[in-house]
């Protein structure tokens, strides 16, 4: 199993959370993103820069992701090429993408685009607080303790 990270958008906290995570449990964490970024030097963690343009570092996690792997993204179509090949993910706010539930959250966000596309305002998403963080934190390591338990 390996986490690949969405980098560009993903807030600097969360990065925060799985770098520690990565460390603690000796899983390889990749960032994906169109520019360099910094992160802690550890054998855990690296990053891969692909070049700009729409959609570039989905299509290069969902090219080299793998079954059972995670992958953290907001990206809702990004997370549905993932579970799709197998794999889980879950967004910055703790909400984890599953077969189970992809096709609900799919239409909901198709909806809602249709809705913004016929000039409807819905505001945008609400501010990214100290409860999304432990929202994923929790599910975070949720997840990691029943892919350890899943491998003994």
């Amino acid at each position: 199993m390996q986490i690949w990270v969405d980098a560009d958008a993903c807030p600097r906290v969360i990065k925060d959370i799985l770098f520690r995570a990565a460390r603690r449990r000796q899983v390889l964490l990749t960032l994906v993103a169109n520019q360099p970024l910094r992160y802690p030097s550890c054998e855990y963690l690296n990053s891969i820069v692909v070049g700009s343009g729409f959609d570039v570092a989905d299509d290069k996690i969902v090219e080299l992701s793998c079954a059972g792997d995670l992958v953290i993204t907001a990206d809702i179509p990004l997370a549905a090429a993932v579970v799709n090949k197998g794999g889980s993910a879950i967004n910055p706010r703790g909400q984890l993408y599953t077969v189970d539930n992809m096709q609900e959250i799919l239409t909901m966000r198709n909806m809602l685009d249709e809705m913004r596309g016929a000039g409807m305002d819905l505001g945008g998403p609400a501010p990214f607080s100290s409860a999304d963080k432990q929202a994923f934190a929790n599910q975070l390591d949720k997840f990691l303790a029943c892919v350890a338990g899943a491998a003994r």
